[in-house]
């Protein structure tokens, strides 16, 4: 059979981006591992000997014949482009063909696969530049495995540079874990001076997958939207470009967060890159659901069509050019939006799907544990109006706790900070300053305080010695008693959204403050329709979920399941 594997014409060699990609283990682990991605792995191997600098990676994959064996740790040989075209339309994870290459340069490299349709196995060991020294027949299941022995072994300022063997494996790991994430479906085991390390089991999605990495998250704490999303095509010819996908794993604002923001993760095909302007979109689509100096946990993937994307940037191919950012970052923010939002869709928590879940599922169909108190004349209608899977006002807790109603059990929703969201996202939609008579006279204001509240829209002038009259106000204070003090406080410093979030706190319901059933009704149907709904612009989560499952739990109704007696 021929070889797939060729060398690169010099003039596409010289288009493509030159540099050291071999300077660690974590390194030597990506190269080899995305190599198994390319030939269709879904198990992969990873043994690694850091004080014996010897690394195997083993995959199910392809496989290679005697030809591409041959020539496969030349110089600039690769099977995944032949033109300087190909460079436009990447759909693999690697291109240079330079990774093996410069691993015979830098260690001693041994090669042992067998193609998926082939009868014998080949195992060659090559030399410095890719010469191969020694060709047998081996035994060896469908697949490829290659060990790299010695590593820097020439070059021994190289490994002194290097940091501990600790730091090394923590980057080894992360980088393993990095790419699971983009690659879900894989099984992979990773040993370390021949004991088993850590293992990921594959999972049908990323969201299913990220609990495997960050131990401290729950599946319940995830929120995962896909999304289907044509390319921005500025073809001249007007062919039809093929759509692209979006995959979005966030972190519930209300549930989970950070310290740092080193959860905020972007892939593009298959890869994790580097991409200020994308990260910077997730953090400001975030900005208001998190407590203060708290980030958040996101992985965004995104399958875009090779001709939106220059991955030729850098040698490690971890910063690229994408064309046409604005629109992507639209529509991140769009499914950030709709991963926070509040429907029908996630209305209910995640559950566990054992057997006995499903039977107390099937007995609490039964149980008819509903409880419909008697309401207001006034107030039937507005609630029969509420769709079956949105939340219905039930009652008022110490006049500061709506319990709230839904098919899948009741949440208890703090007024004051739904009220506070809802109020925040209007001021944030249409911020309005009106005329005040007579105006607000303010006592003893510094140049700064004067001058913040001239940032922020207010029209401000002397009224005599230390005294400032205000000419106008935000909508939302006009009927409150204690106006001259919340202009007080927005004179304090901040940006107009820190106005805004001020405002909406003072403006919104008090905790302790009696509401009628139609009142509550119509706070949690405005409240549901806010972009975050899960927490207030400070940060605090909004509701307490209480599902039937877990009531089920709790009261131990699971002990009469399939009995004559109790329910």
């Amino acid at each position: 059979m021929a070889s797939t594997i060729q060398a690169l014409p010099t003039e596409v060699v010289y288009l493509i981006t030159a540099g050291e990609v071999i300077d660690s283990l974590a390194s030597v682990v990506r190269e080899l591992v995305e190599n198994s991605l390319d030939a269709g792995a879904t198990r992969i191997v990873v043994s690694l000997w850091p004080q014996q600098w010897r690394i195997r990676v083993a995959d199910n994959g392809y496989g290679m014949n005697l030809d591409d064996l041959q020539q496969a740790a030349t110089a600039h040989s690769t099977s995944k482009i032949r033109s300087s075209a190909d460079l436009w339309k990447i759909k693999s994870l690697g291109f240079r063909g330079e990774a093996l290459h410069s691993l015979t340069t830098l260690a001693d490299l041994e090669i042992l696969s067998r193609p998926v349709d082939g009868k014998l196995g080949w195992r060659i060991s090559y030399g410095d530049g890719g010469e191969v020294m020694q060709v047998e027949v081996t035994a060896i299941a469908p697949g490829t495995v290659v060990t790299v022995s010695n590593l820097f072994g020439n070059c021994s300022s190289r490994r002194q540079g290097l940091p501990t063997v600790a730091q090394q494996m923590k980057a080894v790991q992360a980088t393993i874990q990095q790419i699971a994430l983009c690659h879900p479906h894989l099984t992979w085991q990773i040993w370390q001076n021949d004991r088993q390390w850590f293992t990921i089991s594959p999972a049908r999605t990323t969201g299913q997958l990220l609990p495997q990495i960050l131990p401290q998250v729950r599946q319940g704490d995830l929120q995962e939207v896909k999304l289907q999303l044509p390319n921005p095509c500025t073809d001249a010819m007007n062919r039809v470009c093929p759509n692209s996908s979006l995959n979005l794993v966030v972190g519930l604002p209300d549930r989970i967060h950070r310290h740092r923001p080193d959860w905020v993760r972007v892939a593009i095909n298959g890869r994790m890159v580097k991409t200020p302007e994308l990260e910077q979109t997730i953090l400001s689509a975030f900005h208001r659901t998190l407590p203060r100096d708290r980030y958040p946990i996101c992985f965004l993937h995104l399958a875009i069509s090779p001709d939106q994307i220059n991955w030729n940037r850098n040698p490690a191919k971890t910063e690229i050019y994408l064309n046409e950012i604005i629109y992507w970052q639209e529509q991140i923010t769009q499914a950030i939006n709709q991963a926070l939002s509040i429907s029908s869709n996630n209305l209910k928590e995640a559950v566990h799907t054992t057997r006995v879940s499903k039977l107390l599922k099937a007995a609490e169909a039964k149980g008819g544990y509903n409880f419909n108190p008697k309401t207001p004349n006034s107030c039937t209608d507005a609630i029969n109006r509420v769709s079956p899977n949105s939340l219905k006002a039930v009652a008022q807790v110490s006049n500061t706790y709506i319990v709230a109603e839904h098919s899948g059990g009741m949440w208890l929703v703090e007024q004051h900070i739904a009220h506070e969201r809802v109020l925040y996202e209007q001021l944030c939609d249409d911020w309005q300053l009106v005329p005040v008579e007579p105006a607000i006279i303010l006592y003893q204001l510094s140049p700064a305080q004067v001058s913040q509240l001239q940032r922020i829209g207010l029209e401000i002038e002397p009224f005599g010695e230390q005294l400032w009259a205000v000419r106008n106000i935000p909508a939302p204070l006009q009927q409150r008693d204690d106006c001259a003090e919340a202009i007080l406080e927005l004179s304090w410093g901040g940006d107009l959204q820190t106005a805004q979030v001020a405002v909406a706190c003072r403006s919104a319901i008090r905790n302790g403050t009696p509401m009628n059933q139609e009142e509550m009704q119509t706070l949690l149907d405005n409240w549901q329709h806010t972009r975050n709904p899960r927490t207030c612009p400070h940060g605090r989560p909004i509701y307490l979920s209480l599902e039937e499952s877990a009531l089920a739990r709790f009261f131990r109704r699971n002990w009469v399941i399939g009995k004559s007696h109790g329910i």
